[in-house]
């Protein structure tokens, strides 16, 4: 719709320079938005005042020069006043938002998508949780928003693939295989002490106990080098089986699940160092190997291989994000805990040290969550054991809830997750309350058909009856819905979708308490079936993007 305004606007300005009434020595932006005040009309535009300094006019004047040549009737304009400082507020025909309405009814399920994103090739890599415990509800946040933001990008026009990052190499793994070999010995009799820094969650003893299932006491008498590496491989399996169990419970699935081994097996982590090192990019003291990231922005330079010649984290996602673009991706977007923030400028600087713009990749750090129970927060801690698990707050809310709730605020913010609201079915919880005008409406069209009243869902339905200001009020936020797709995936905030589904059903709540859908009155009732039909589908269309049903009971 603010494409067909702003080409008003723009073929007003040419008329204007054609008249030598403005000089316009620049292409000027013009940018069309909703007023704050419905009243004040349909759309607004400020270009008036950003020509005033160019043109050497007082905003008013501009305006009012816009507003000569603006041609009324055209694009299904109805009237154009001027507003305040010089603002241009548009009124536009009911036809006009009719005719767009009966379109985007027809798209059905492709309503909402948008040609923004051109194709571009992106890589959204997110949850990456070492494969050192089940997923809590941290790494169940990253999982819906990553989710979710794939699905924006995709509705965008964005060729977009998705991949889990698998960090199977290093000291944590290690401490994974010694914890569970440890849990071994201990449930086959040998009572010795457990280390506090180990992995201390009952599911190690329930890998362990798999471990006896399977062999039985061959590890018992072993020395420790020659067991560690099949328990590590055991339990990294076992724990990685059960992270793609709760994320495919949970919705979320990935076109790639990506082994940091890879990198070691074929090269790649050596070739990297060896290119870097080859650029000047890398220098050796103290016996460690050090990138130069100082010089790119940093603050400071980082160590790639330890002196004990083990390689850092960072060091092979180097090699992983060389990979990532020589495999196409134009465009990296990472979800990483909060915690990570100092990981943005050294990936920045590396990425510039091997030659790359340093804006292919982003960031988005995901805020912590608290979980919420009888109005006190439950611990977390990998290690100790002591915390909620995302299968079992799935389990307790359901996954609806569970997604809407790590979806509805901004993912840089923090979030209290309130299990009890969560389960609520009143207005109060969210994700009910939207569900719920969906199943009304789908309740609503099973009432007409009882009642013999065919739906013809097709364009030989007279909508010019529907003349309510609220009516309208609907369509409009119906139109709108495209628009915050693409705003969505242009600024990379989920969120957004939630807001605007809750603000849609808020309307038709107050809408349905003051109308009759059906009625004696056929032909107003089949063109209100109509507008609650482009209402469904916006709904469904909507909860499609943050990966929640909709349910045509309840």
């Amino acid at each position: 719709m603010k494409k067909a305004i702003k080409e008003i606007i723009e073929c007003a300005l040419g008329k204007a320079k054609d008249a030598g009434e403005l000089e316009l020595a620049e292409a000027p932006d013009v940018v069309v938005e909703k007023p704050k005040d419905e009243k004040m009309g349909d759309f607004a535009c400020n270009i008036a005042m950003t020509l005033a300094r160019s043109e050497r006019k007082n905003p008013k004047v501009i305006a009012q020069i816009v507003e000569r040549h603006i041609e009324r009737g055209t694009a299904g304009l109805d009237s154009v006043e001027i507003a305040g400082p010089g603002f241009l507020n548009l009124k536009m025909s009911q036809k006009f938002f009719l005719d767009r309405f009966t379109d985007a009814v027809e798209k059905r399920n492709d309503f909402g998508e948008s040609n923004v994103g051109q194709g571009t090739k992106i890589m959204i890599e997110f949850v990456s949780a070492n494969p050192t415990g089940p997923l809590h509800i941290g790494h169940g946040r990253g999982a819906a928003v990553g989710d979710a933001l794939a699905r924006i990008l995709k509705k965008a026009g964005y060729d977009l693939k998705t991949e889990y990052y698998i960090n199977d190499v290093g000291n944590q793994m290690n401490i994974l295989g010694r914890s569970t070999w440890l849990r071994y010995r201990e449930l086959l009799g040998n009572d010795a002490e457990f280390p506090e820094d180990h992995y201390r969650g009952e599911y190690v003893k329930d890998i362990a106990q798999l471990a006896i299932d399977q062999h039985g006491k061959e590890f018992f008498d072993k020395p420790e080098d020659e067991c560690v590496p099949f328990f590590k491989e055991l339990a990294k399996n076992n724990i990685l089986e059960g992270i793609k169990k709760d994320l495919s419970s949970f919705r979320v699935t990935f076109d790639n699940w990506f082994s940091e081994q890879s990198l070691y097996k074929d090269n790649s982590v050596e070739g990297a160092i060896e290119w870097l090192r080859n650029e000047g990019h890398v220098y050796d003291k103290d016996g460690a190997v050090w990138l130069k990231s100082s010089a790119f922005d940093d603050d400071k330079d980082r160590v790639i291989v330890k002196k004990t010649g083990e390689k850092t984290y960072f060091c092979s996602d180097i090699a992983y994000h060389q990979n990532k673009i020589k495999r196409g991706f134009k465009k990296l977007i990472n979800l990483m805990g909060a915690d990570h923030h100092g990981y943005v400028p050294r990936m920045e600087a590396v990425l510039q040290a091997m030659g790359y713009d340093k804006n292919i990749f982003k960031i988005l750090l995901i805020q912590f969550v608290s979980l919420l129970r009888g109005g006190e927060k439950v611990a977390m801690s990998t290690r100790s054991g002591e915390f909620e698990t995302l299968s079992d707050v799935v389990n307790e809310v359901g996954v609806d809830a569970a997604r809407y709730y790590f979806l509805m605020r901004s993912s840089d913010a923090h979030l209290d997750f309130d299990l009890e609201l969560a389960k609520q079915e009143t207005s109060e919880n969210p994700v009910f309350y939207i569900q719920y005008a969906h199943a009304r409406i789908c309740s609503i069209f099973r009432g007409a058909e009882e009642k013999g009243i065919q739906f013809p869902g097709n364009g030989s339905i007279d909508l010019s009856l529907l003349v309510e200001e609220e009516e309208f009020s609907i369509i409009k936020a119906i139109l709108a819905f495209p628009e915050v797709v693409e705003k969505s995936a242009l600024a990379l905030e989920v969120h957004r979708i939630s807001h605007y589904l809750l603000d849609l059903v808020s309307r038709f709540h107050g809408y349905y308490s003051r109308h009759r859908v059906i009625s004696d009155d056929v032909p107003l009732t089949l063109a209100r079936l109509y507008l609650l039909d482009g209402l469904r589908i916006t709904i469904r269309n909507g909860f499609d993007l943050m990966g929640i049903s909709v349910p045509e009971k309840m």
